[in-house]
């Protein structure tokens, strides 16, 4: 496993956390942002759910890295 595998897992797994939704999936399962907002955030769920939140607002950087990735798997082959 080379590090431009390793970049692009990390790239495909903040697309998997960018594209979840708060409504349909998170707040149904209790991973709201209101739920975990307070005490809770310094446990390992409330870091997780953070985790999304700030990946969700990194979109537009996201899309940029998502195009580089493609040229670059153009270009490599």
């Amino acid at each position: 496993m080379g590090v431009w595998s390793f970049l692009e897992g990390c790239l495909l797994l903040l697309n998997a956390l960018v594209i979840l939704n708060e409504d349909r999936f998170l707040a149904p399962k209790g991973w709201g942002f209101a739920e975990v907002s307070g005490v809770r955030t310094k446990t390992l769920m409330g870091r997780v759910i953070g985790l999304i939140y700030a990946a969700q607002y990194m979109r537009v950087p996201l899309i940029a890295l998502n195009i580089i990735a493609i040229f670059f798997k153009l270009v490599s082959g």
